[in-house]
């Protein structure tokens, strides 16, 4: 019998830095190559996201959304879906997401929160009309089926989309040369190939290659799903800090191959452009959150029953925060 405890809820950490310290690689790289790295990297690049650029059949703008999405004017948000499609597993497009992010950003006050999602939170996923967790989204329908998962789950316009493979993970970290985290705990976990006790991490800060970081990414053998949301936070600055190092220049042209063949977006290339300009110009006010909740079991299942309180009062910040709603107090009452 599971033992239901309540996990740690520690919901906003405020902090004053850029927002390129966690926005995804990508978008930061263009942004490099575009300002300081000269023609050719920026043509690289160019065409990384001309290869990777897949939008959503059907999909023009958010269903939420009353009036068309201009990114110059709107306040945005975006998913981040990693996957794990590996040819050793054989899910092809029907693996389910190991990892969601879920990033908005209000460009009038320059402020920014992301929130991890675990993965086994227990929602309902229109694609197939019944409850159950919410990485069996992206196995049902990928991308849009993920979309409209946590478009219904919070009422709020998912605007953007990156979905990104572990291989590309690894690929990158590789690319860079490692990246220094500060590893929590002592650990053991399966490598890439599902090869059990492959990897071991002992504590302390240390230079971890693309396997030894997608295992502490993946691992929840010490903790839970938040502390895991809160690991891969922190495993997507380290790389960013790398990405940006000088000494990281002469290998931009093998980070951009490995994103080019494990990512998909439906960002263009102009609107990359712009968010990167934007996150590397603007000093952001950012949070980090999670979702409340605790363990729980269905039909025998484990599932993260999420706290409906807490979900509620989440959904009005992210709603807020997008300017889809007036603030509290601000409100006029409707039918």
């Amino acid at each position: 019998m599971l033992n239901k405890r309540s996990l740690s809820m520690e919901r906003k950490k405020k902090k004053r830095k850029r927002v390129f310290l966690f926005i995804l690689l990508p978008i930061l790289l263009v942004g490099c190559s575009t300002a300081a790295f000269g023609a050719h990297l920026y043509g690289e690049f160019k065409k990384t996201v001309s290869d990777s650029y897949e939008q959503i059949e059907g999909r023009d703008s958010s269903p939420i959304r009353e009036e068309a999405f201009k990114l110059e004017k709107d306040h945005f948000s975006m998913l981040i879906i990693g996957v794990d499609d590996s040819e050793k597993r054989g899910y092809g497009e029907n693996s389910r997401s190991d990892a969601l992010m879920l990033l908005t950003v209000n460009q009038n006050d320059h402020t920014a929160k992301l929130l991890s999602i675990p993965r086994d939170s227990y929602v309902y996923i229109p694609e197939v009309d019944h409850k159950t967790r919410i990485n069996h989204a992206h196995a049902y329908g990928g991308p849009k089926a993920t979309i409209e998962t946590v478009e219904e789950l919070f009422d709020i316009p998912v605007d953007y989309y990156v979905r990104v493979n572990f291989q590309a993970f690894m690929e990158v970290i590789d690319a860079l040369g490692g990246i220094e985290i500060d590893v929590p705990f002592a650990f053991s976990e399966q490598d890439s190939n599902d090869q059990a006790h492959a990897i071991s991490l002992e504590p302390g800060i240390q230079t971890l290659d693309g396997e030894e970081a997608l295992a502490l990414a993946r691992t929840r053998k010490i903790d839970n799903d938040i502390e895991r949301g809160k690991r891969q936070q922190e495993i997507i600055k380290a790389v960013i800090k790398k990405a940006t190092s000088i000494n990281s220049i002469t290998k931009f042209d093998d980070v951009f191959d490995a994103i080019g063949s494990n990512m998909k977006t439906n960002l263009t290339f102009k609107e990359m452009k712009y968010l990167a300009e934007f996150a590397i110009k603007k000093k952001l006010s950012i949070e980090s959150l999670t979702l409340a909740g605790t363990d729980s079991t269905h039909h025998g299942a484990y599932y993260y029953q999420l706290d409906e309180p807490a979900l509620e009062e989440l959904k009005t910040e992210l709603q807020t925060h997008l300017e889809t709603i007036k603030p509290t107090g601000d409100q006029t009452e409707s039918e």
